[in-house]
């Protein structure tokens, strides 16, 4: 379930699971609410839903990243679904002349900035650097005034963290803090922050995790036990029932680009692990 364009994901998912805050009916876009796009495929937007019939939930999907390619193996065993932080740091200079202010007489909001970038891509390498998956981004960012004649006055910068364990987020966000401080106090700015969004890490089904490994053995593909770093249908499904899912390659890695691409034969043999699971699970949760 890829971002909708009512700018929110996994709509179904949260839905069945009762999970589907009542709010998003009313988002719109091109002229229409969501709960008429709901409507006008068949579906019956106002009724509440939680579903207590699932035995078991498999998803398949392709990486997204580029670590089966890279590593030449068949499958990926989802162990958990990264908890994804969002943060939104703003830092606050002081605009003055380009040309006739000294170095050290300026509060540059984009110095400030381009040292916390460093750090938390520095962060992100050693707390990644594990059996254990964590990432971090800096992926929007804006500068004012943006003049080629004035020192930068704000930063606004929103970073996106994800992190199979909470104490791996704790530790960056509070690494984040200590290393905010220092960075304020030693360019003459202020840097506040905040958190925009939290949703933490979602293990998924050891006894499906296990069905996962034999079906692998079963069929004759190679494999390993990977985090998600990426949201998906099986993290929601996760709060009704056992759920799980097989990771296959994609080309480079390459996703939400016109470049996605998964080969046939990498479709067909994750096909064939799902199924196998399916019916190892069919007779073990009867």
């Amino acid at each position: 379930e890829e971002v909708s364009i009512f700018g929110v994901s996994c709509i179904g998912s949260r839905g069945m699971v009762g999970l589907r805050p009542d709010d998003w009916l009313e988002r719109e876009a091109h002229d229409f609410t969501l709960g008429q796009g709901i409507a006008e495929v068949g579906g019956r937007p106002g009724v509440a839903m939680h579903r207590d019939d699932i035995r078991a939930f498999l998803e398949l999907h392709i990486e997204q990243g580029p670590v089966l390619e890279d590593g030449k193996l068949d499958v990926g065993v989802v162990t958990a679904i990264a908890g994804i932080t969002r943060i939104e740091i703003i830092i606050e200079g002081r605009a003055d002349h380009a040309g006739t202010t000294p170095i050290d007489s300026r509060s540059d909001a984009l110095v400030a900035a381009s040292h916390l970038v460093l750090d938390i891509e520095d962060q992100a390498a050693s707390l990644g650097d594990g059996p254990t998956h964590f990432l971090a981004t800096v992926g929007e960012f804006a500068m004012e005034p943006n003049a080629a004649n004035v020192v930068p006055s704000r930063v606004r910068m929103l970073v996106d963290a994800r992190a199979e364990r909470r104490t791996q987020m704790q530790h960056f966000q509070a690494r984040l803090a200590d290393v905010s401080k220092h960075i304020a106090y030693d360019t003459n700015t202020k840097i506040t922050s905040r958190v925009v969004s939290e949703n933490r890490a979602t293990p998924l089904d050891e006894l499906i995790q296990r069905t996962l490994v034999q079906s692998c053995d079963a069929v004759g593909a190679s494999h390993r036990r990977m985090a998600s770093g990426a949201g998906h249908d099986a993290a929601w499904m996760a709060r009704v029932t056992r759920s799980g899912m097989i990771f296959i390659p994609c080309l480079g890695g390459r996703s939400h680009a016109p470049e996605e691409f998964a080969k046939t034969e990498d479709i067909a043999l994750g096909a064939a692990v799902l199924l196998d699971a399916v019916q190892r699970l069919d007779k073990e949760l009867d």
